[in-house]
């Protein structure tokens, strides 16, 4: 029985659509009660990553709100396919975790927003009405992740593509594989290889993927 369904609603005018997709019914269902008492029209629930996606190309809603932990696909993974497939829909990552490397890697994929499980249930729907009007939101408790000095440095120490590079090399890819990936050439792949070795004194692309994933450049 598919986990994926459609909210049983009256329509709303004007009202910003809205995906909610978690793992736990009880999140979904508490969000989803949450966003609808705040005029948002929540079109669709999902309950992993495949159906989330799924339910994103076909409903094609303003915002989708992600848990970035999800079965069958990430939450960060459906954001980077939406943004690929679907740029009309905005994607919120909603999260217990607060892992630098995490998020960064969220920004990367394209989302749009950043709200905290810890956080009071109102915030999300002032979350989706921001993301909704085309601004970003981020969780002040996750700011504080994303922004510190620490933070910023490590950030911007690689370029994106870098990290994206590195990712795919820690997960064993070839370089030609990477290069189909990102749809760049294998030699452009060792170029990013080598900045990144140089930017982080490694001597060996292992070494390079190794620092990157200890000082959480990299998840």
């Amino acid at each position: 029985m598919s986990a994926l369904h459609a909210v049983a609603s009256e329509p709303m005018t004007d009202a910003i659509t809205c995906l909610v997709a978690d793992d736990h019914p009880a999140v979904v269902q508490a969000v989803s009660e949450v966003l609808i008492s705040g005029g948002i029209d929540v079109t669709a629930q999902a309950r992993d990553g495949e159906e989330a996606l799924a339910a994103i190309q076909r409903l094609q809603p303003k915002v989708a709100l992600l848990d970035l932990r999800m079965p069958r696909m990430s939450g960060i993974e459906v954001a980077r396919r939406c943004a690929r497939s679907t740029p009309e829909t905005y994607a919120i990552l909603y999260t217990a975790y607060s892992e630098q490397a995490l998020l960064t890697e969220a920004l990367d994929a394209g989302a749009r927003g950043f709200v905290s499980k810890e956080a009071p249930l109102a915030e999300i729907v002032r979350a989706v009405q921001l993301v909704a009007e085309g601004r970003t939101y981020v969780d002040p408790v996750l700011a504080g992740v994303i922004s510190s000095p620490a933070a910023t440095a490590k950030i911007t120490l690689l370029t994106q593509r870098e990290r994206d590079v590195l990712r795919m090399l820690s997960d064993g890819h070839s370089n030609e594989e990477i290069g189909k990936a990102l749809f760049i050439s294998p030699e452009t792949v060792r170029t990013h290889v080598r900045k990144a070795m140089a930017k982080l004194d490694a001597d060996t692309r292992t070494e390079a993927v190794a620092t990157a994933l200890r000082q959480s450049l990299i998840a």
